[in-house]
């Protein structure tokens, strides 16, 4: 585990008689505003979830089991068939605590930020409207909207939701980032554990401006959290590999971006 997540959560007599009363929200913008990444384990983000929306969880099994509906990725330039995705788009006013659904729309990166896949509009099936509307995946957009908002409050927000699934066979890996070690384009990124099973590696790794390694956390249980700030720093996941022939490996996650309306 990141030891950034212990600092940026620490809840010790020296942190409250700094800090006062502030809440969890305003610690994490805090940590978030020093360090550039946080890793929070599960236990951390329900509590962040419970403070930001009240019946955060309430659609937590039907969330997670929304994953077993993603279609094959139609766009991997590697020929890959180990991803799956689903998309959908938002935007929030400054400071707003909630966002709004925008009609559905192709997601594009440059080939600066992707050289794998990038440079094309993508065009992929919408979040189902029960998921992007139930009460887990509004209180996580509903967390980047508290935290992005108080860090840059004066920029209205293009959020993007993505669905992820990678599956690894016997035999061949699955890349959770085929571009390699990369920026997303945009200055915010959540991504979530949603579920993995069967795998071994999945890692995630924090690297500086000139891509030196700086920290490394692997998601693992539900909810685990990685929020990093795009334009400081880069990211990559390691491939997962199958644990058992006996059943399918998968690796589920939930990643939303924050773009600033300029």
């Amino acid at each position: 585990m990141s030891t950034s997540t212990v600092t940026a959560l620490s809840t010790s007599d020296a942190e409250v008689a700094r800090h006062g009363n502030e809440s969890l929200i305003e610690r994490l913008c805090r940590s978030l505003a020093r360090k550039d990444f946080l890793f929070l384990p599960a236990d951390r983000t329900r509590t962040i979830l419970n403070e930001v929306q009240d019946a955060s969880l309430t659609d937590w099994d039907s969330f997670q089991k929304s994953w077993f509906d993603l279609p094959l990725e139609p766009y991997m330039a590697d020929g890959g068939r180990y991803r799956k995705r689903r998309h959908a788009t938002l935007s929030a006013l400054p400071s707003s605590r909630c966002a709004h659904i925008q009609p559905h729309q192709p997601h594009f990166q440059s080939l600066k930020y992707n050289h794998l896949n990038g440079g094309i509009a993508r065009h992929y099936e919408p979040i189902a409207a029960e998921v992007l509307a139930g009460a887990t995946m509004q209180s996580l957009i509903r967390l980047g909207c508290e935290l992005f908002g108080r860090l840059a409050p004066f920029y209205p927000w293009h959020i993007e939701v993505h669905q992820f699934r990678i599956e690894a066979q016997e035999g061949s890996s699955g890349l959770p980032t085929p571009e390699g070690v990369h920026q997303d384009g945009v200055n915010y990124v959540l991504m979530v554990m949603v579920q993995r099973q069967n795998l071994v590696n999945g890692s995630t790794a924090i690297y500086d401006r000139h891509k030196i390694k700086v920290d490394e956390f692997t998601l693992q249980q539900p909810l685990d959290l990685a929020i990093v700030n795009d334009e400081h720093v880069f990211h990559g996941v390691t491939p997962i590999v199958q644990l058992s022939t006996d059943a399918p490996a998968i690796r589920d996650v939930l990643v939303i971006t924050f773009r600033r309306k300029i």
